[in-house]
């Protein structure tokens, strides 16, 4: 039968071949299932309204609660306002039809869950049609169910209240009073906990869909009554419906923490007394902490409201501590082949050590660092070894947040730490182990630097603990963390102690133990560098003994840790100790690389760093191994993540998973992200060895340099899109990085003749792909600190390529620097309304600080670009320049347009001499020019107005500016342009410029001064342009009158005086 008959039948007056349709959309047979999909698609194309008014119809009197719950589910789809949006091309009758079938089926539905699909289809038409006032009944239509007697009734209304919030919360802001009064009521009075909490999903999205505060305000007063619903579903044992008010009230803590903020002490309150609740499931109890926990990160929206409320944090810091307590000994762990076993650890336990890092990541330590002292002590005074290991554990775990603060106490915390390393509980020593690496991390490099003779004997001994395997690896992996932020010099004397210990411990017979030591080994040789070499020779055999002994399955990871222990010895020793045994592990990565490897071998992603680290340790000799390394390579960057996407507010709807959003079970090896409206579930590992293969390509590329150059044809069309990969950060930074590695190696291939024939067009074509990919990617970056990579790669990319750019390309990257300048403008505007929050405090405003300083380095990369630009495109470029002036503040357009033009404008900048000076004048005698914010711009425009000093003096009242240039100086705050202004200045003394020198030597007091400021200060002048001003200094003491001599030296501050004698003397 052609398809036009199938249609005639489906859409006919005999209604079975519609409902067989429906239940085929539903099919388990795919077959089945694309057939029905293909016919639906059709009859939407062709009779769009026969096919609305039959699934209406079928709401009405199919007896299927399956086929009329899919029913409402394809409304839903055909009236959601996306590209295949039928309603307009509907006629006026079915669409009244539609609307009044949709609200008496609400009316006579009785199945629940298909009440509430019914509420998502009305939802979803009126988000589209209530703007225009397309559906004027349905406002009254929810108001008289909220107030009739029916619970069915209300629950909808409020069903549907709660999406149109979400959707089009302007449309309901006008009923603001008589929503109020319904859902005070509703909180209040309704005896129903369906209703209770619909009504309170209502309230909570009605709430974050107001804009301004005093509307947020009015709702104040239900604020009890929102809590009323969870205390009253806990006192009536109805756990599940207080989690779900529980993730309801967590939302809004999220979102809108600060409607909190007046009953806060009443609202927290109750939540600690929920988590303390023994008798309570563990589910709910863990939600009420989430719930403070939440507040306390919510930083962005009410700064430092939960710093004033110590008593509350003291109490749950008790709670969570208590949590680490539920531990069992269990044999499991002794006995464990891998790090990772956690046996007896259970779910409390993980939701306490989770939960103590936010809290003093989000708080800080001079809120939590005085909770712990006084709570820790009586911990680590008890008998029972789970109250010791809960100390310990909580040490680790807020280190992070706490930093600064536990720094200023090391004594005491690494005393605490240390004293139980003679624990006699084995996993109480690991937990101490275990802080000991944290803090390493955490608190380094000071803690390295006061209590490395402390710390690392304790670890020495620590891997004598034979019958720990768990204790011994676990102390080779904190000799990793030790060593990581450790300098040569504090590590070298330990070396004999430490490698000796490890090479036992490589022999050991448990493979956590030798993966441990293997790791460890290759972490000191990494930090140790060349003195590392004096151990090679004892070493390197047994590492080679691992990587061709451990072949089966079980050994894997033994395998890929000894590869990436012998390619950081490699690096270390450097290529001549190296040298032979790189050729013998070459031969073994080439074999295995051939091998079929399964997909979760470890040994891949090891593989990618080490052939990396054997290329930068052999330089160009590694060439004849690229056509081995790089086609995996480039398979691994290719890698599609593996990705479930969910709706970001789905409630786990399994009958909807036939529609859009497939449900996931997030494991341990998913991410999840949150993009926009959707969840994103991500397998790590992919994402992992994806990053890994990207960093890897821009080593190559960095290190091959034109040695890459027959990759590029490869590996641009592989990173080039991933600048947008917006899953992982690693990937997109390593394709960011990779970008002018590409342009430099093709560039110098042409160059040098090593580009296969290839000439200037092929580096304009790589040059055409690549900026503008990049460009696009910096207008829609997320990441504050990612944008100013991307500018300072684009920065490179126009060093390299520059003149091959053509105008429209200035263009759109001139255009873009505006958006970055307006962006990074109001997310600073966004952080000083921060400020003005009613709890904002000291440690609110160092974190602003911190931000503010990531703005810092945005600005920074944008004037390095600007004068990249300038350099490259000379006068030409002014026009784009002035208009640019516009988004910068005043003060730095004037100056680095000044500073750069003045060098290299020519002739093209003398008419604008003039008009130079005056901006530069305003610049540098504004009554703020030396505040903070200013003082970079200050020092610019005191380097420019040298420039025209140096190139423009003809143009000038040289007798004049030239002094008042000389009284600007020296600059301390922009070090680069400090430099090249105080070795200007030292140029000018050297071949006697009579301008600087004034009429009889009048200025040489005041040189004398700047040079014994730039010589006593830090970092203002290079080496070379320090010694050339004491041979000046020099000079002039056997020159000068005596009388002179005196006068200049007596107007020196005493301490200049004798740094300046001790140098001159030297």
């Amino acid at each position: 039968m052609d398809q036009q008959s199938q249609l005639a039948l489906i859409l006919g007056p005999d209604p079975i071949p519609f409902e067989t349709l429906v239940s085929h959309l539903m099919s388990s047979s795919n077959e089945q299932r694309s057939h029905a999909e293909a016919l639906f698609n059709l009859c939407k194309q062709s009779d769009p309204d026969a096919l609305c008014l039959r699934l209406a119809h079928l709401l009405q009197v199919c007896t299927q609660p399956e086929t009329r719950a899919m029913a409402a589910i394809l409304l839903r789809k055909l009236l959601t306002r996306d590209d295949s949006y039928i309603w307009p091309r509907l006629n006026i009758s079915t669409q009244s039809s539609l609307k009044s079938v949709l609200l008496s089926q609400i009316q006579v539905e009785t199945t629940k869950n298909l009440s509430k699909k019914l509420c998502d289809t009305v939802a979803e038409l009126a988000s589209s049609i209530l703007p225009e006032n397309g559906w004027p009944e349905l406002l009254p239509f929810m108001f008289q169910c909220v107030s009739s007697d029916s619970p069915k009734l209300q629950e909808s209304a409020f069903l549907i209240f709660a999406q149109l919030s979400q959707y089009i919360g302007d449309v309901l802001t006008p009923f603001i009073k008589d929503l109020h009064t319904v859902f005070l009521r509703c909180l209040s009075e309704s005896s129903n906990a369906d209703v209770k909490i619909a009504a309170l999903n209502a309230v909570i999205n009605f709430i974050q869909c107001l804009t301004s505060s005093s509307d947020r305000d009015r709702f104040q007063d239900l604020l009890p009554a929102m809590m009323r619903t969870l205390t009253e579903a806990l006192n009536n044992g109805n756990e599940a419906t207080a989690q779900e008010a529980l993730e309801l009230l967590i939302e809004l803590a999220g979102t809108e923490p600060r409607f909190l903020r007046r009953q806060l002490v009443d609202v927290v309150g109750s939540m600690l007394q929920i988590a303390e609740a023994e008798s309570l499931e563990e589910g709910t109890r863990h939600l009420a902490i989430e719930f403070v926990v939440t507040l306390a990160e919510a930083r962005e929206r009410a700064p430092g409201m939960m710093r004033k409320l110590p008593q509350f944090i003291s109490r749950l810091f008790a709670i969570l501590m208590r949590m680490l307590l539920d531990i069992e000994d269990d044999a499991a762990w002794h006995t464990a082949e891998s790090e990772d076993e956690d046996a007896g650890e259970t779910s409390n336990y993980s939701v306490g050590q989770e939960c103590l890092d936010r809290l003093a990541i989000s708080l800080g330590g001079n809120t939590i660092v005085p909770v712990a002292s006084e709570q820790l002590p009586a911990y680590l005074a008890a008998s029972e070894w789970q109250k010791h290991h809960a100390a310990l554990i909580a040490l680790a775990q807020i280190a992070e947040g706490c930093a600064k603060v536990m720094i200023k106490n090391l004594e005491q915390v690494v005393s605490m730490v240390l004293n139980s390393f003679h624990d006699s509980h084995p996993r109480v020593r690991w937990a101490a182990i275990n802080a000991i690496g944290q803090l390493s991390t955490d608190l380094g490099p000071d803690l390295q630097n006061q209590y490395h003779q402390r710390v690392l004997p304790a670890l020495a001994g620590a891997m004598d603990d034979f019958q720990n395997p768990r204790v011994q690896a676990h102390a080779a992996s904190a000799v990793l963390n030790f060593s990581e932020n450790c300098t040569p010099e504090i590590l070298t004397p330990y070396l004999d102690g430490i490698v000796s210990k490890l090479l036992v411990l490589l022999q050991n017979g448990k493979q956590m133990v030798q993966e441990g030591a293997l790791t460890a080994l290759a972490s000191v040789a990494d930090s140790s560098q060349e003195h590392f070499q004096k151990y090679y020779d004892a070493v390197m055999p047994y590492l080679k003994a691992i990587l061709v002994n451990a072949t089966d399955k079980s050994n894997r990871m033994l395998r890929a840790k000894s590869l990436e222990c012998i390619s950081l010895v490699g690096m270390a020793v450097g290529k001549e100790k190296f040298r032979d045994d790189a050729k013998q592990v070459m031969e073994v990565l080439m074999s295995l690389q051939g091998s079929q490897m399964e997909t979760d071998d470890p040994t891949t992603s090891y593989m990618l760093q080490a052939w990396a680290r054997l290329c930068k340790c052999l330089g160009q000799d590694f060439l004849p191994y690229m056509s081995v390394v790089m086609p995996p390579l480039l398979q691994s960057a290719q890698l599609k993540p593996d990705v479930t996407i969910t709706s970001a507010d789905s409630d786990n709807d399994i009958e909807d998973s036939d529609d859009e959003s497939k449900i996931i079970l997030v494991l341990h090896s998913m991410e999840t992200i949150t993009l926009g409206d959707k969840r994103i579930g991500i397998k790590t590992s992919v994402l992992e060895e994806k990053a890994t293969a990207c960093n890897m390509l821009c080593c190559y590329a960095d290190e091959l340099k034109e040695g890459f150059f027959p990759w590029i044809d490869q590996v641009a069309p592989t990173l080039v899109p991933l600048l947008k990969f917006y899953f992982h950060e690693e990937v997109r930074k390593a394709a960011v990085s990779a970008m002018p590695e590409l342009l430099r190696s093709a560039k110098l291939a042409v160059e040098k003749g090593m580009a296969q024939g290839r000439n200037e067009t092929y580096v304009k074509q790589l040059s055409d792909y690549t900026i503008p990919a990049l460009v696009e990617a910096l207008h829609k970056e997320p990441d504050t600190e990612i944008c100013a990579s991307m500018l300072d790669a684009l920065n490179e990319c126009i060093q390299i390529s520059g003149p091959l750019l053509d105008e429209s390309q200035v263009r759109s990257i001139v255009d873009e620097i505006k958006q970055v300048i307006t962006a990074s403008a109001s997310r600073k505007r966004e952080r000083a309304e921060r400020a003005k929050a009613e709890d904002f405090d000291a440690e609110e405003g160092e974190l602003i600080k911190e931000e503010n300083e990531q703005e810092e380095d945005v600005f920074d990369q944008v004037g390095e670009i600007l004068g990249t630009l300038v350099k490259t495109f000379k006068a030409s470029f002014l026009p784009f320049f002035d208009e640019l002036s516009s988004y910068l503040t005043p003060m730095w357009a004037a100056v680095y347009g000044l500073g750069v033009c003045t060098e290299f404008g020519g002739p093209v900048f003398k008419p604008l001499v003039g008009e130079a000076l005056s901006r530069l004048n305003a610049v540098i005698r504004h009554p703020n020019a030396l505040q903070p914010e200013n003082v970079m711009a200050y020092d610019n425009a005191v380097s420019a107005l040298g420039k025209i000093c140096l190139f423009h003096r003809d143009s000038i009242d040289a007798t004049q500016i030239v002094p008042a240039w000389l009284n600007c100086l020296p600059i301390k705050g922009d070090l680069i342009e400090a430099k090249v202004v105080h070795e200007q200045l030292c140029s000018m003394v050297e071949r006697s410029d009579s301008e600087i020198l004034g009429p009889n030597h009048q200025y040489l007091p005041r040189i004398v001064a700047v040079f014994a400021e730039v010589l006593c200060g830090k970092d203002l002048a290079t080496e070379q342009t320090a010694s050339r001003m004491v041979n000046l200094l020099r000079q002039l003491q056997q020159t000068l009158p005596a009388a002179t001599l005196a006068s200049t030296w007596s107007s020196l501050q005493p301490q200049q005086q004798l740094a300046l004698q001790s140098m001159l003397s030297s």
